[in-house]
């Protein structure tokens, strides 16, 4: 090649000189990048499996840790209704039941008493005894009376149904009264503790009005209506037990026989 066709290339070849060095720089940059994201990639796997690892030694070292993490993890999966088809559902937020250091001393005394008379379990008592008391206030009725009812009525058997169809622990008739129930869902209500016990006393407030505010001749309403002539001693339970309660609560040692 003449010198001056080399003359004539080099100029051209100065011209791409930077653009190779820029393509240097940015190949080594790139690089480097790849290399920072290994290194931190591989050292965050590391960690978790570090992390995991010791999660698991410390939950079989300490079995009460995997019990609780179990539960918390079944929990999430319930409000999530993730696999359903396997996982066990959680009923607890539907039992009709509480703990008795949720209730006040005289109250909690009620429930312990109620639960060794009929048989019954604390709990569950602790919520109708709770709930009676609320219904108090609203109905004007004493939450004895309404507790001796359903202690009366049905032995606080939440099931029981009485020859002419009188359901639940108020032995309310549902068939009479299935439009009460309509708030609740339907008739099937009857057999709910609370949805029963608060129809009961809904049903049981209206009679005593009925009979001018008479707790006497409104029990007798409650039980059978106008054709009732003969209460075979019913309202004479009904206030003896009402009775006993008002000892319990008042601190007093009250034998359940």
């Amino acid at each position: 090649m003449s010198e001056k066709g080399m003359n004539l290339q080099c100029p051209s070849d100065t011209k791409m000189m930077p653009n190779c060095t820029w393509c240097q720089y940015f190949r080594t940059f790139l690089r480097d990048v790849a290399q920072g994201l290994f290194i931190i990639t591989h050292s965050g796997l590391a960690m978790v499996g570090l992390t995991a690892a010791s999660l698991v030694v410390a939950l079989w070292l300490n079995p009460s840790w995997l019990h609780m993490t179990e539960g918390a993890v079944f929990n999430w999966l319930r409000e999530r209704q993730v696999l359903l088809s396997w996982l066990p559902e959680n009923t607890a937020e539907r039992a009709t039941a509480v703990k008795l250091e949720t209730l006040t001393p005289s109250q909690a005394a009620v429930a312990q008493w109620l639960g060794r008379k009929y048989k019954v379990a604390p709990e569950p008592l602790a919520a109708l005894v709770a709930e009676a008391y609320v219904l108090s206030k609203k109905s004007k009725l004493p939450p004895h009376l309404i507790l001796a009812v359903m202690a009366i009525e049905s032995n606080f058997h939440p099931f029981a149904q009485s020859q002419v169809g009188a359901q639940g622990l108020m032995q309310v008739m549902t068939d009479i009264h299935e439009k009460r129930y309509e708030d609740y869902g339907g008739r099937f209500a009857a057999f709910d503790p609370i949805a029963n016990l608060r129809v009961g006393v809904a049903v049981l407030a209206e009679a005593i009005k009925i009979r001018d505010g008479s707790i006497e001749d409104g029990l007798k309403f409650y039980l059978g209506g106008y054709a009732l002539t003969e209460d075979g001693g019913y309202v004479a339970k009904v206030l003896a037990e009402q009775e006993l309660l008002n000892q319990v609560a008042a601190g007093k040692k009250v034998p359940t026989n």
